[in-house]
């Protein structure tokens, strides 16, 4: 079982700082790109940042120069690190990776999402 582990979410103010962490546990063969996506209420999940292995990130416009992704592969673990935070960044944060899992000598690829970690920006 390959499982994606969010925390790291809260209550921030206009123009303050957070960082969402994203753990991978389980069967773990490799990690390959890892993504951070964001969904509000009644709107579709979007991507925010990506990121991969080798340390190719992408930004949604929205937030480039505001988030940064990074990742470490010894921990199978992606941050988010997110400033100048806006209200409009509300939003439940979601993880989301492409895990390889080895059974019997198969490799098989696995999307899988986090449960997701609310962050509010509000004053």
């Amino acid at each position: 079982q390959v499982q994606l582990v969010e925390s790291g979410g809260g209550l921030v103010q206009p123009g303050g700082s957070l960082r969402l962490s994203c753990t991978a546990s389980g069967n773990i063969f490799r990690i390959d790109d890892m993504a951070w996506y964001r969904q509000t209420v009644g709107k579709q999940r979007d991507m925010v940042a990506s990121m991969s292995r080798g340390g190719e990130g992408n930004y949604a416009d929205s937030v480039k120069g505001r988030f940064t992704i990074s990742r470490d592969n010894a921990k199978n673990t992606v941050y988010l690190q997110m400033s100048d935070l806006k209200p409009e960044d509300t939003a439940v944060y979601y993880c989301n990776a492409d895990i390889g899992v080895l059974t019997t000598d198969i490799l098989h690829t696995l999307n899988i999402w986090g449960q997701g970690t609310l962050v509010t920006v509000s004053s």
